[in-house]
């Protein structure tokens, strides 16, 4: 059944609201030095700016999937987009530190009605290979965003630091199209009327793979920014030193995971969402391994394309196997763990691995991760050799 213009139409504005929850930090990241050198604030609170909008991701997650189980994932989500394009576009009329910092909360909010509000809308807009399809393009454009936003920040930045911070102000104008265009889904009834904590600790009881899929996104997303973090110092140390160079090596991490996830309805179509993971395992294993030994720049651009074309296979499978695992009446709230989970783990990911640099240097960091890549592929083998 081919898919109507309005449901088409409704794919996009999700699809470009899914690019705002990457924009959200990416976009910030060339003018960092800017913003530190015009409010006169130390390196480490400059880098405030970027990271207090996930913090409030995680504490503002549940509490918008919870709303979105309660009144249906429509308003919180055109809510999220509104608030999204005030938190963020205030930069643009702010000039002191404080401000700006709680202007950044209040996108960090946005962001959290936004990422689990698209994703049960998703679920509850498109089913089978359709759904399949929504979750792989959504994971695209994530990629594509993480492409783009930078370097459009950079551009503006260029002007004035406060520039980038116009583009917020798109979540506005796409909130009334969302209005328009995306539709209010039906209301699965509640099927029990305790409180909604100890019902989903019930569903985590019944359905412990629930919590699997959260480690593996936690993982994941701990992984992608193992190359955020450290790829540059690797680079720096094989002869790319320029911003625009390190920045060719993270957007190739962004186009290969742009491009497996474009074509994941069709792969999932032909095999399991277990062996999908199993090949991104595989493939990041090759992909830091090879980072680890990288003599050259040349050599050190397998790593981020292996890493990026994993990622697009297992980020459309966490979700797809929330969505498959999720009562109907606790999918917001069992998604919303998801981006706490996803967003936790960019968080830690320089906690869990600078430990690593002192003792065996920066290409010890992918030695490790591929080392945890490697067991990870082996467990899911083992446990696809048992279930056979």
């Amino acid at each position: 059944m081919r898919p109507s213009d309005e449901t088409r139409l409704t794919l996009w504005v999700l699809l470009a609201s899914a690019t705002l929850t990457v924009m959200a930090g990416a976009i910030l990241g060339p003018v960092v030095p800017s913003i530190q050198s015009n409010l006169s604030v130390s390196e480490s609170l400059a880098g405030l700016i970027i990271t207090t909008h996930g913090a409030l991701i995680v504490l503002a997650s549940p509490v918008a999937g919870a709303i979105i189980d309660r009144i249906g994932p429509r308003r919180p989500y055109v809510f999220g987009l509104l608030l999204y394009g005030v938190g963020g576009g205030a930069g643009l009329f702010i000039d002191s530190f404080i401000p700006l910092l709680l202007s950044r909360a209040v996108l960090g909010v946005g962001v959290a009605f936004v990422y689990t509000g698209l994703t049960v809308l998703i679920y509850s807009i498109y089913a089978g290979q359709r759904m399949d399809r929504a979750l792989g393009l959504r994971s695209s454009a994530n990629s594509v965003g993480a492409v783009v936003w930078p370097l459009l920040g950079g551009a503006l930045g260029a002007l004035t630091w406060q520039a980038p911070f116009g583009v917020y102000l798109l979540a506005v104008p796409l909130g009334v199209l969302a209005v328009l265009t995306v539709p209010e889904p039906a209301r699965p009834g509640r099927d029990d009327d305790s409180d909604d904590g100890s019902a989903v600790l019930a569903v985590f009881r019944r359905r412990p793979a629930v919590l699997s899929v959260y480690l593996l996104y936690f993982g994941t997303n701990a992984l992608l920014y193992s190359i955020v973090v450290f790829y540059p110092q690797l680079l720096n140390g094989l002869g790319v030193t320029s911003s625009v160079g390190i920045s060719l090596y993270l957007s190739a991490n962004g186009l290969a995971g742009g491009l497996s996830a474009a074509g994941y309805d069709r792969l999932v179509a032909r095999t399991s969402r277990r062996r999908l993971v199993g090949t991104a395992f595989l493939l990041w294993t090759v992909g830091f391994t090879s980072a680890a030994v990288a003599t050259s720049a040349l050599l050190a651009l397998p790593g981020v394309l292996a890493f990026g074309l994993g990622q697009g296979l297992v980020f459309p499978s966490a979700f797809s196997w929330i969505e498959a695992l999720a009562p109907p009446d606790k999918q917001g709230q069992l998604s919303s763990y998801l981006a706490s989970a996803g967003y936790t783990g960019q968080f830690l990911s320089p906690v869990l691995f600078g430990p690593v640099v002192p003792a065996f240097g920066i290409r010890g960091v992918f030695g490790a991760a591929a080392v945890v890549t490697l067991v990870s592929a082996l467990a899911l083998g083992v446990a696809l050799f048992g279930r056979r």
